[in-house]
């Protein structure tokens, strides 16, 4: 298997509920160093998972989405602890529906899997993987 990873960062605001978050049940900010792998079984006739410049806006305009905003504001995430974990399958579903409308050109509709890694610190980080089929992952 093949693979391509970009990387990127983003800024959030949120707060978690239940006790078993402690003091980030208040409002806190998180700053995440986000990894996009790309799988691919072959390589393309350019020898290319998929375009490096293409994948990496592709992650770039996702982030757009959540980048210096406060989760907790945000209606689809209502009622949602918005983990490290449940982010990065949130970014996973927007990333893999980009690949399967051609927002990587045709490389990125013949990707076999994706994997978005949220590093927190270099400590602590979580991932979701799947292959690029895999509908409404969050």
């Amino acid at each position: 298997m093949y693979s391509l990873t970009v990387c990127d960062h983003v800024m959030i605001a949120h707060s978690f509920q239940g006790a078993v978050f402690g003091p980030a049940q208040r409002l806190h900010g998180a700053t995440y160093a986000v990894e996009a792998e790309f799988r691919a079984p072959i390589l393309d006739a350019d020898h290319l998972v998929v375009d490096i410049g293409l994948a990496g806006q592709a992650l770039r305009r996702v982030l757009d989405t959540v980048d210096y905003r406060n989760l907790d504001e945000m209606a689809e995430f209502a009622g949602r602890n918005t983990t490290t974990e449940f982010l990065a399958a949130h970014i996973h579903a927007l990333l893999a529906d980009a690949c399967r409308e051609g927002a990587l050109g045709e490389g990125g509709r013949r990707l076999s899997g994706l994997k978005i890694l949220l590093r927190e610190s270099p400590r602590a980080f979580a991932a979701f993987e799947g292959p690029i089929g895999a509908e409404g992952a969050a």
